[in-house]
């Protein structure tokens, strides 16, 4: 028969390494949920990197061809205003939601007060 193993049998190592200190810091459920969101931020700058992109490949292509309909001319160039429209807005868009963040974080860290540095006595 196989021999069942107790808990005392078992006694793992445990090591522990002590920090110097530690700092908890207290938020407000709205913040949590802010945090727990997330940035928007992240989807404004790929679809901005996407339309820009877009619009500037357009517009190379635009240049170097010669497009003799003027139906397609004019949807190339609508293109190009929209996309470089559209994703410098959501450029725009994401470096505000961007700041948000930072901002909140910020203010969460503010609420502890810097403790000073003792004066040391450097000897040379």
């Amino acid at each position: 028969m196989a021999k069942s193993i107790t808990n005392s049998d078992f006694s793992p190592e445990i090591r522990r390494a002590k920090i110097d200190c530690l700092n908890i810091y207290e938020i407000s459920e709205g913040e949590l949920e802010t945090l727990e969101k997330g940035s928007p931020g992240s989807i404004f700058l790929n679809f901005s990197i996407f339309l820009i992109g877009s619009a500037f490949t357009l517009l190379v292509a635009l240049l170097t061809t010669d497009i003799r309909s003027n139906i397609t001319y004019s949807v190339f160039i609508v293109l190009i205003i929209i996309g470089f429209l559209a994703g410098v807005m959501l450029l725009i868009l994401w470096y505000k939601n961007n700041k948000s963040i930072s901002r909140l974080v910020d203010t969460i860290r503010k609420r502890l007060p810097r403790e000073e540095l003792p004066n040391i006595e450097i000897i040379e």
